[in-house]
């Protein structure tokens, strides 16, 4: 599991690229590199990195569910996630 500070750093950059995503996207449009220059370096949507929403855990994120393959096991298993069973042939 991930410490609090790790997850609280990963939480502020999504904050961060939301908040200056309609200025970034100007600034792109009408050239001018120095005023992106002058944003923040984490309101870079570059900077963020997929966590699993539960643990924080950074690799074997699934996308379409929001977690890592480890807690998508275990919930799978315990039928905390419709739809889905585990395979057997």
């Amino acid at each position: 599991m991930a410490r609090e500070s790790i997850k609280a750093r990963e939480r502020k950059r999504e904050k961060l690229v939301a908040k200056f995503a309609e200025k970034r996207k100007a600034l792109k449009e009408a050239g001018d590199w120095q005023g992106l220059d002058k944003l923040p370096k984490n309101s870079s949507p570059v900077r963020l990195h997929n966590r699993c929403k539960l643990t924080g855990r950074p690799k074997g994120y699934m996308r379409k569910f929001g977690i890592s393959r480890v807690t998508f096991r275990e919930m799978a298993s315990d039928g905390k996630i419709p739809g889905v069973t585990k395979a057997s042939w």
